[in-house]
């Protein structure tokens, strides 16, 4: 389970410019649920995944995961239970590499062992298996750069090498965004069925309407650092287009 506990964070205390990105908020993610979260440009969405992910600290209040404080613990230990897939479809692989170096990069980084880890055909046939998965046809060119596939194959390639660990929590950064609406979609089921197959808490941050009502099992609103409106799956599958676009009408 994760849960955050009065998560306050405050940009540039003290100053004319000062922001309440994130105030007294309290939330609880149970595992294996689905939870997408939509809110307009500054109403603390980012910041929220940022203070999960580590990449900020909170000024107040404790991030838990399975009833450990995480907040303050480093990336790289952080980074064994909790994993994130960003907009930018190039920021999540190299595109100098190989498909293959660049899954054997991803699994070095989660290793806990100095060992040499990927160099073999099994470690070869276990990508192959799992790239095959996609559907893509990609198993059969893991030496290609990954700096000639599209957006929406480095992305799918991307949500593959996050979830090779063993992880806890998946947090998706708008991961669609970036792509045209097909790759978009396609992007969008494979992180569906791998969040389903690898039973993975998951936080979606989108702005595409369609999706935060298709995908999930909870539906989660923000406004000004804190959390307005809450649908959980029964209340969500409810819910159309229209309903929730309502909530933006007045920005």
């Amino acid at each position: 389970m994760l849960q955050l506990q009065h998560i306050t964070k405050v940009f540039n205390a003290g100053k004319a410019s000062q922001v309440a990105a994130v105030q007294d908020l309290t939330l609880r993610l149970e595992p294996k649920s689905f939870t997408v979260l939509v809110g307009a440009n500054g109403s603390g969405k980012s910041t929220l995944l940022n203070l999960i992910a580590g990449s900020i600290y909170p000024d107040r209040g404790s991030v838990l995961l399975q009833g450990r404080e995480i907040q303050r613990m480093p990336d790289y230990r952080r980074s064994r239970w909790i994993g994130r897939v960003f907009q930018n479809p190039l920021m999540g692989t190299s595109a100098s590499l190989s498909i293959l170096d660049n899954f054997r990069m991803a699994a070095l980084r989660r290793s806990t062992k100095w060992i040499k880890l990927g160099t073999g055909s099994a470690f070869r046939s276990q990508v192959a298996q799992k790239v095959a998965t996609l559907g893509m046809g990609l198993e059969n060119k893991l030496t290609q750069p990954m700096g000639t596939l599209s957006g929406g194959q480095r992305q799918a390639l991307t949500l593959l090498m996050t979830v090779m660990a063993d992880l806890d929590v998946l947090l998706l950064d708008e991961p669609s965004a970036a792509l045209d609406p097909r790759s978009a979609r396609e992007v969008m089921e494979i992180a569906n069925r791998l969040i389903a197959e690898d039973h993975l808490t998951a936080l979606l941050v989108t702005h595409n309407i369609s999706e935060a009502i298709r995908y999930g099992n909870r539906l989660i609103q923000m406004e000004n650092g804190k959390v307005i409106r809450d649908y959980d799956e029964p209340a969500k599958r409810k819910l159309d287009h229209t309903a929730v676009v309502s909530w933006f009408d007045y920005y």
